[in-house]
């Protein structure tokens, strides 16, 4: 049987390679690409999560099962031959989370059908989340509730692989889950997991698991989540400061065989990237930073556009993207506050990015398709770059980017992973 890559994870500093492993977050195909053109570029696998909102049995925001997203995946991969066997898939925030409507019984059936679903679709890298209440429950479950939910989970996936000779799944466990997509106010400071609480539900997941009959599934573990002091809003980000984290980072050293995950690593700074994956923070899970980038890049090239052929179009992507998400708020709408204005900024411009979900909306992306037809074949002027693309200007001058629209906007999601791959090799 084939060894799961990330199994020895906690041993990686120990030796010539990467420390640590940035996780992409994204079923945008653009951002999947530019992932692993980026791992091309490093020799280096690439690990692609999907959310349980995004992607489950019920075909998720994107509309897609595990299944599909797999060959999702598999697809974008063939066409740019990358090789098939350096993706690593992960499921996030595998539990009842998007049925927490539900009475518990009724939602961790859903959650176990879903990680049935994602193990059966070849998804090895697991994260169990049940550290939120269902109907009738409080928002915050105990610890020993969460890590016997974990494990029921846990022993579902183990049967789903059971038997089929393929990669068997690790594990990630944690109580202290920061919420999908970022903070939902804006934040000043935050409380770094105590020590002693990210002890206490390694021992305490290790129980359940034992209890559940799958011990085999907890030697599988390679990860816990906690909070080293790192998150967004919708208009601000809270940087690492690793004095703050020295105690947890300390910790390490009792939990033997783990590494702890970073979530919401977004828009940290490359230094706090390198700090946070020397300080055991192996694994940095982004996602709307990278669709943020993507947005960037798509309106500077709409502009690009607007200027070149100015009666081309009868609306420009922005037009379009905003009156999509006038017509269908559910996706922004209890998030964004403020008056109208204030309101109209944050659905284009606010670091949660949750114009991210629109994409695949039949509206915007006609309007992508048509942007990025109109500028197919063309060779933007470097001054139009400078004016509206900044950030891949230099890159342009000197040959490292071709002065077309998909290079452009793949240019710019490798900004920012070029960080996160350079953070994993300190």
């Amino acid at each position: 049987m084939q060894e799961n890559h990330l199994i020895d994870i906690a041993r990686w500093s120990e030796r010539p390679g990467p420390r640590g492993i940035p996780s992409i977050c994204s079923a945008h195909p653009l951002v999947i690409e530019a992932a692993m053109l980026r791992a091309h570029r490093e020799k280096a696998p690439v690990l692609i999560e999907a959310t349980c909102n995004q992607v489950n049995q019920d075909g998720g925001y994107t509309g897609m099962t595990p299944e599909d997203f797999t060959r999702f995946v598999g697809a974008i991969a063939d066409r740019i031959e990358f090789p098939r066997e350096k993706i690593l898939l992960g499921g996030d925030h595998l539990g009842p989370n998007p049925w927490k409507h539900l009475p518990a019984d009724e939602a961790m059936a859903k959650a176990e059908a879903m990680i049935t679903a994602y193990a059966k679709a070849g998804f090895t890298k697991l994260h169990l989340d049940t550290s939120m209440g269902c109907a009738g429950e409080p928002t915050a479950l105990p610890d020993a509730t969460t890590a016997a939910r974990a494990a029921r989970l846990a022993a579902v996936a183990e049967d789903a692989v059971g038997g089929r000779g393929g990669v068997l799944p690790v594990y990630i466990i944690g109580t202290e889950v920061p919420i999908p997509g970022g903070a939902l106010e804006e934040l000043d400071t935050l409380e770094v997991t105590a020590p002693e609480a990210a002890i206490e539900t390694v021992r305490v997941h290790r129980a359940a698991f034992e209890e559940a009959g799958a011990a085999g599934a907890f030697s599988r573990v390679v990860g816990a989540v906690v909070q080293p002091g790192v998150e967004f809003g919708n208009e601000n980000v809270i940087a690492y400061d690793r004095a703050r984290a020295e105690k947890l980072s300390a910790t390490l050293g009792q939990l033997h065989g783990m590494v702890f995950e970073a979530h919401s690593t977004d828009y940290q700074t490359p230094d706090a990237l390198r700090e946070l994956v020397a300080d055991g923070f192996a694994i940095l899970k982004v996602g709307p930073g990278l669709t943020f980038a993507l947005r960037e890049a798509l309106y500077g090239l709409d502009q690009i556009a607007a200027f070149l052929f100015p009666a081309a179009r009868e609306r420009t992507l922005a037009e379009v993207t905003e009156a999509v998400m006038r017509e269908e708020p559910a996706n922004w709408a209890k998030y964004y506050h403020g008056s109208a204005e204030e309101q109209r900024l944050q659905r284009h411009f606010s670091y949660s990015d949750r114009i991210r979900y629109y994409w695949p909306h039949p509206k915007a992306a006609a309007a992508v398709d048509e942007l990025m037809s109109l500028l197919d074949g063309v060779a933007i002027p470097e001054t139009l770059i400078s004016q509206f693309l900044a950030g891949s200007y230099a890159r342009v001058r000197n040959g490292e980017v071709a002065p077309q629209a998909k290079p452009l906007a793949l240019a710019a999601v490798d900004a920012v992973l070029q960080d996160y791959f350079a953070a994993c090799r300190v």
